[in-house]
């Protein structure tokens, strides 16, 4: 099968296509722009949603769904929250459809052309602001920490799977509070999070930063981010956490009566994650061989092969398996038993190769006569013979080494991928020959910005937390700096 997936030398973009189709992740939809997420690619995107629902509910937020229509007038409500997502919204303007007197199929009934038309959600903001004006009273009702798992549209004309794609699906949370520090600290902690997930479970290092004016949410004061660097060295926004000030709860006027019976209008977050995180996790990990998964979030952490040669062999196998399977998924191993006697063994070793099944174990008739099993880890194709004796302590173990060494090759991918630039030939330099993030000087203006893209096809990526100062002088313009910022061609 691995011959059938074109290598990331050759073509990356088809190489990460092959990948998502022939693992089984996704397939293209009829509906131009939009993908089939098909079960394996889905059970996925489950355990990701399921890691990242608790850890929001732990920390106190509630799910909740808001309509997927927004009447268009809400948007305008917010200047540059519009202004953002404009060229992206798909509109409805009629409610019928009609049989076509003329023979011609069904057509959009005219009479049935709506009042006000209504926009598919590009995100969620304004119909939220919008229903919080009457839920929010008094200090009593702060903080309102809601999140919703959702699709949304943004229509997109150039679509790659999973990375940008007109649907898909996501989490959006939405909180408001009584005062501005209340807001920047969930921003943060939001932030937080993001990261934790993206390096404790995607094993995918990321940096942690604020975007410039130029990539801020439309709408947001400050937007927060998480940004990973992919195999191909560019890099790739993981999540966003977005502290908006009052500008959405002016612009639907949600005011709040404070302890001394004060009016004030709530300061407000937004964050999201998208299945774009399944993109991250096969350009951050996988191989010319097929998909390579973190054992924390795969769907099939251990498959095992029975070898066998008629029915008695298949029978002592049976028995034997049947006793650890049991063991494995009590320890809370995904674990399979893929007995299919429609294909042969080389078959299946290849098939869970390129679904990325973290372990593989083989086991026939003279494997249980030794007492032990054959254990292939796919991350580096490592082979070993494992005692069956004490099988799940030794696999539990294994399981975790791979997620550690699968984040390791990742993060020292990622550290030999940031370089400094001093002058504009250095800089295009690293990103035309090297690639990864580009640590420059920018003389922190908008129109120098814009300019730096123009010209490389680069962009800020973010400016990095707790980014240390140094006097420098802009790679475009030579004015002065007070700190590097990350510049990266990107997805």
């Amino acid at each position: 099968m691995s011959k059938e997936i074109t290598s990331r030398e050759q073509d990356y973009s088809q190489w990460y296509n092959d990948l998502i189709i022939k693992g089984g992740l996704a397939d293209y939809s009829a509906v131009r722009g939009c993908m089939v997420i098909k079960p394996y690619g889905f059970a996925l995107w489950e355990n990701m949603r399921d890691v990242l629902d608790k850890m929001f509910k732990d920390t106190g937020h509630q799910n909740a769904y808001f309509p997927l229509f927004i009447p268009k007038s809400f948007l305008s409500k917010e200047a540059a929250h519009i202004e953002g997502f404009a060229k992206e919204c798909a509109v409805v303007t009629h409610y019928r459809l009609k049989t076509d007197p003329d023979g011609g199929g069904l057509i959009v009934d005219p009479d049935a052309k709506l009042e006000e038309e209504l926009i598919i959600r590009p995100t969620s903001e304004t119909i939220i602001w919008n229903t919080y004006k009457t839920w929010i009273q008094s200090y009593r009702d702060l903080p309102l920490l809601i999140n919703q798992w959702a699709n949304v549209v943004r229509w997109e004309m150039r679509t790659r799977l999973f990375l940008r794609t007109a649907e898909f699906l996501w989490q959006e949370g939405h909180t408001a509070h009584a005062t501005a520090n209340e807001a920047i600290a969930e921003t943060r902690q939001m932030l937080d999070i993001y990261a934790e997930f993206a390096e404790s479970w995607m094993a995918m290092p990321v940096i942690k930063g604020v975007k410039s004016i130029n990539e801020r949410f439309a709408g947001a004061v400050d937007t927060y981010c998480i940004e990973a660097l992919m195999q191909d060295g560019k890099a790739l926004q993981a999540g966003t956490s977005h502290f908006l000030g009052q500008n959405f709860a002016k612009a639907f006027d949600v005011k709040f009566s404070d302890k001394e019976n004060k009016l004030d209008y709530v300061w407000a977050t937004s964050w999201g994650v998208s299945t774009r995180l399944i993109g991250a996790l096969v350009m951050a990990h996988s191989d010319d061989d097929g998909l390579v998964l973190p054992p924390k979030l795969a769907p099939i952490q251990v498959v095992i092969v029975p070898i066998f040669k008629g029915d008695d062999q298949k029978q002592l196998i049976d028995e034997k398996v049947r006793a650890f399977v049991k063991e494995l998924k009590q320890a809370g191993v995904k674990v399979k038993y893929d007995d299919n006697e429609n294909n042969r063994p080389g078959w299946k070793f290849a098939e869970y190769e390129m679904k990325g099944v973290p372990l593989r174990i083989a086991i026939g008739a003279r494997d249980i006569a030794n007492n032990v099993v054959e254990v292939v880890r796919r991350d580096t194709k490592e082979k070993m013979s494992m005692p069956i004796e004490g099988l799940t302590v030794n696999i539990i173990k294994l399981l975790d080494t791979i997620q550690e060494s699968i984040y390791n090759k990742a993060f020292a991918y990622r550290s030999t991928h940031i370089t400094p630039a001093d002058t504009w030939e250095e800089f295009m330099d690293l990103l035309d020959n090297k690639g990864g993030f580009v640590s420059a000087h920018w003389d922190g203006t908008p129109e120098t910005e814009d300019k730096i893209k123009e010209l490389s096809k680069a962009t800020i990526r973010c400016i990095p937390l707790n980014n240390v100062e140094e006097a420098g002088s802009c790679i475009l313009t030579g004015n002065n700096s007070t700190e590097r910022v990350l510049f990266a061609r990107a997805y």
